[in-house]
């Protein structure tokens, strides 16, 4: 596991505690990272501390506002989920995560990334909001597998609540598994069980069948190794802080299984199901083209008994 050797954050305004997002970066392992902190309006006390919730972004290359150029279009859901916060006076941290949109960066390599750089990265983070006085609480919340992340960075550091919001309970093999038992033919997926099998042994492939290529392609997979040798688990079994499960009835990604497999590794943790919510926290219920639709626009808003939950959650005081 990397190390994370220096910190330092670089706000646009330093100094000014002005609402609305304002442009921010951090300092970690071989470069710099690039987000965007959003201040809520204080009101009559502009110089009071306000909660704040560190957004993880999902899988591959997701950034900052929960868009993905894989998919059809922008969806927003985490910069729109970070707006409405903020009009429940909570402050949120997102950023583009190592080697993505504007945290791109020359020195790193895709074949060099491991899961442990992405639990770095947000410890590194962590640390300078923690010795922000601006902040009164610190909560970390994460998306997809960025609820994995965050889990493991919550064991490793002082904070107020942990949250996964449609995150896995089963190892990334099991999971693939599953997402692939449906859609693949007999001979690919006995493939893709020789391969899942060898990654996580820790061996690599060289002969991977052209159709399961954007998967298991050569430079993804000492990250595929790093990221099966973790358990969600373990990880969620593992925190002592108040944690928070989030699922959407109509995700079509991660199944309510998931979220159920979390909650039974960590009782103390409280489980919530949106229904009708979809993986990107849109409300769609069942309307497939509704369903449709939250994959390539951000005119669909999030869904607000989620904001409503976080916000409660965020509030919340430890006994």
């Amino acid at each position: 596991m990397r190390r994370v050797i220096w910190m330092l954050l670089l706000w646009v305004c330093a100094g000014v505690a002005a609402a609305g997002p304002q442009a921010v970066s951090q300092a970690v392992t071989g470069g710099l990272l690039y987000g965007t902190l959003w201040l809520p309006e204080r009101g009559a006390q502009p110089s009071q501390a306000v909660p704040l919730v560190l957004l993880h972004a999902g899988s591959g290359p997701t950034d900052r506002d929960g868009n993905n150029h894989l998919l059809p279009g922008p969806n927003d859901s985490l910069r729109l989920l970070a707006q409405a916060l903020a009009q429940q006076g909570i402050a949120t941290l997102r950023y583009d995560k190592r080697g993505i949109a504007a945290s791109a960066n020359p020195l790193w390599h895709e074949a060099e990334l491991r899961f442990e750089d992405y639990i770095e990265d947000v410890l590194a983070w962590t640390a300078t909001l923690r010795a922000d006085r601006r902040f009164s609480r610190l909560i970390l919340a994460g998306h997809s597998e960025g609820a994995q992340i965050v889990a493991e960075a919550c064991a490793r550091v002082k904070v107020d609540g942990c949250v996964l919001i449609a995150g896995a309970g089963h190892p990334a093999d099991a999971v693939l598994r599953a997402q692939l038992a449906q859609q693949l033919p007999a001979p690919l997926l006995a493939e893709n069980e020789r391969i899942l099998a060898a990654l996580k042994q820790g061996r690599l492939v060289d002969d991977v069948p052209q159709p399961l290529q954007a998967l298991y392609h050569a430079s993804v997979q000492p990250y595929l190794i790093s990221w099966l040798r973790h358990d969600p688990r373990q990880a969620i079994a593992a925190l002592t802080m108040p944690v928070l499960i989030l699922q959407g009835s109509a995700d079509l990604q991660v199944s309510l299984a998931e979220a159920q497999a979390l909650a039974a590794a960590a009782p103390r943790a409280r489980l919530q199901v949106i229904e009708g919510m979809n993986h990107l926290l849109k409300m769609v219920g069942t309307d497939a083209e509704l369903q449709r639709l939250s994959y390539a626009s951000p005119a669909l808003p999030v869904s607000s008994q989620l904001v409503d939950t976080l916000t409660s959650f965020v509030g919340q005081r430890t006994p």
